[in-house]
Parts: C-alpha cells; structure tokens; sequence
C-alpha cells in the first residue's frame, strides 16, 4: 500500500468517528465525500464524479462500493480491504447495488447517515439514492459529521499542512522574481505551479487565480493570459499542497508606480488582518472573525468594496475548492479551538477606481495567538 500516513493515524480517526456515530446513534454511515474517505482510510481518487460509496458500520467495518478502474486505486492508497464493483452498463442503477450491499451487511431497517453536502453526491445520485432507500430504513443527513472531526488537525496532518505552506511561500518567490513591466502572466503561473511540483507538492483542489489590470478585482480563476503594463496591479490566490493538504496565500502586486488607493486599500487589509489575529484562538467563534472583518472595513467606508466572508477551514481537500464548509461569514457559531489551520484573507475589489487590493495567508491556531505558517511578511508589494 501507498499510505500518506501511518496505520494508526487511521485508526485513530476511525476511533473518532465510530464514538461521534455512537453519539448519533447511527448504524451506519455512506460516504460520498473523496476528503472523509481519504481522510479515513488513504484512499485517493477522482473518481467520485462517478457513484462511489464508503459504507462504515458501527463496529468500524468499511466496504467501499466503485467502479472497476478504482479498484486498484482503493488497493494501493487505501486500508479498505472489501471493495464491491458495480458494473457499468446500460440502464445502471448502482444506488439499487449499494440497496443490495446494505442488506448483505444486514443493515436493513438501521439508522443510517449519509453524506449529502458533497461534490460526490449530485443530484441525480441524491434521486436514486432516495428511491432505492425510502422505506429502507431511517435515512438521516450526516454531511457534516466527518467534515466537523477534521477541523482539528493531528500532529502528522500539521506536518502535511506545515510543508504545504512552505510550498506557497516558494510559489510566492517564484512569482515575484518574474513580475515585472511586460511580464506574462502565463510564464508567473507556470513558475508558481512548478514551484509546488518541484517541492513534491500536488495538484490544488481547484485552479490558482491569477488576473491583472481590470482581471485583478476577480475572485475566479478564468481562461486567458494577458502581459502586465508599465502600470499596472496583479492579483494572486494560491495554495500549497503536500498529500491533498492546503495551505493558501493571498496578495495583490502593484506594476509600477503605487496609487494613493491602492496604499490605502493596502492600510485596511493589514489592520483588519492584524485585528482579526487578535480572535482567532479558543474562546472566539468564526463569527466573531467575520464581525471583526466587517467592523474595520466599513469604518473605513469599504463596505461596498469587502466580501461577505474573509476565509475559512482548509485541509485536504479534492476538486473542485480547497474550501472547507466552515467559513467565516457572519452568525457562523462554529468555536475555534487550537489546532485548526485556517485561510484568512482581506479582500477588496474597488471598482469605482478600478483598484484591487488583497492580503492573506494560513494560520494554525494555538492556545494563544494564532500562528502564521507563512515565511513572507504582510509587506506591499511594488515591483
């Protein structure tokens, strides 16, 4: 096998998780999301865009239910020894496969919670799944209850998220070292990227966002290169990422010489992250960060300019985000404890002036104050 981790990484999660399912008083769980499978048992794929379901039973059981040319991957990345295939073939319904698999794991009649809230879970699979398991026994919503346990990170997960900052800040050099009047933007993309593969790193959950002139007020990675003018403004978001692990990085480079805007738009991101390092640790909610965010920004007058959330959780995560569901916008009341890794950014898209201006990077929360896992300063940047 070919495991990011040691065995009992595993079956300490497992332990973690038969003791939440116990508390809900599940018999069973079906597994849909690629992070909770991989975070329990190794197993690592794309092939979740087609049906793929991860039964666990109560007494720490799994049988993975895929396709054949998964069969292999399961083999070589995961602990799971029982693996079932469904055939591809007209007409196929493996939702009545997985019916048929749950009966022969004698869970007919159980409580049994199944992972909605996921990318693996369209709504065709959400339709046929229901059909064959309406009367089947009592289907509940579990979608959050893996997503909740990996919110705290183990000593081995902060190695990985550790050495994916590493690879973020080495993407950030690459970049700056090529940005310029008359730069590509596909040569600083291309020597982001291979900064991470050079490391040994991965593959990002989704793409880098890279945009400059009026591109740089975008938030989405979108199709095209243009080449930065003598004057000009270039907006970055990437990741890190060793074994599916992420570890993010915002900033906005100013081309030439620097407005008084984007000096000022620069002011308010680094006061509002530097207020914001103040809440985030034990004691705080994400809330409570999002309320921060939103208070500094609007005294400001940039109301119209923020965004209605300043980041969120990351960990391992598959395409299409390597964004986590807990994020921090406001009323979330999910507590921050010690040993989260969370992306924090300050973004702000003028365009009354056409200025963007952007700041982030990944904290691992402590005891205390949170730690930033980046080895660049929060400096503006003017090349």
């Amino acid at each position: 096998m070919a495991l990011q981790f040691e065995r009992s990484e595993f079956d300490a999660r497992l332990a973690r998780l038969l003791a939440r399912m116990q508390e809900e008083k599940l018999d069973a769980m079906l597994l849909f999301a690629q992070e909770s499978m991989y975070w329990l048992t190794g197993y690592d794929t794309f092939g979740y865009c087609f049906f793929q379901s991860l039964v666990v039973k109560a007494d720490g059981s799994m049988t993975l239910l895929t396709r054949s040319a998964d069969l292999r991957q399961a083999q070589l990345t995961s602990i799971i020894t029982d693996i079932r295939i469904w055939v591809d073939r007209p007409n196929a319904d493996p939702a009545a496969d997985l019916k048929e698999l749950l009966v022969e794991l004698d869970l007919l009649g159980a409580r049994i919670g199944v992972e909605y809230d996921t990318h693996g879970m369209t709504g065709r699979i959400a339709h046929l799944l229901d059909h064959q398991l309406s009367s089947f026994g009592q289907i509940v919503d579990a979608s959050y209850i893996i997503s909740r346990l990996r919110l705290t990170k183990s000593p081995a997960e902060i190695a990985r998220v550790e050495r994916a900052a590493a690879l973020a800040d080495d993407a950030l050099d690459a970049a700056l070292s090529l940005i310029k009047p008359g730069a590509d933007e596909a040569d600083i993309l291309a020597a982001m990227q291979g900064a991470v593969f050079v490391g040994g790193g991965d593959y990002p959950a989704n793409e880098f966002i890279i945009g400059s002139g009026p591109e740089a007020l975008l938030c989405r990675y979108k199709a095209g290169r243009r080449k930065l003018d003598a004057e000009d403004q270039l907006t970055l978001e990437w990741a890190g990422v060793d074994a599916h692990y992420h570890a993010a990085m915002m900033r906005t480079v100013v081309i030439g010489s620097a407005s008084h805007r984007h000096r000022e738009l620069y002011s308010a991101c680094l006061e509002t992250l530097q207020a914001i390092e103040t809440v985030l640790k034990p004691g705080h909610t994400f809330g409570d960060v999002f309320d921060m965010h939103a208070r500094i920004m609007d005294e400001r007058g940039l109301s119209r300019h923020r965004l209605n959330a300043c980041g969120y959780s990351l960990g391992a995560r598959f395409s299409p985000s390597w964004m986590e569901h807990e994020m921090f916008h406001i009323g979330n009341p999910q507590e921050i404890a010690e040993n989260m890794s969370l992306f924090v950014h300050m973004i702000i898209m003028d365009s009354d002036s056409g200025s963007a201006m952007t700041l982030g990077q990944t904290y691992l929360t402590t005891s205390q104050s949170p730690k930033a896992l980046s080895r660049h300063p929060l400096e503006f940047l003017n090349r």
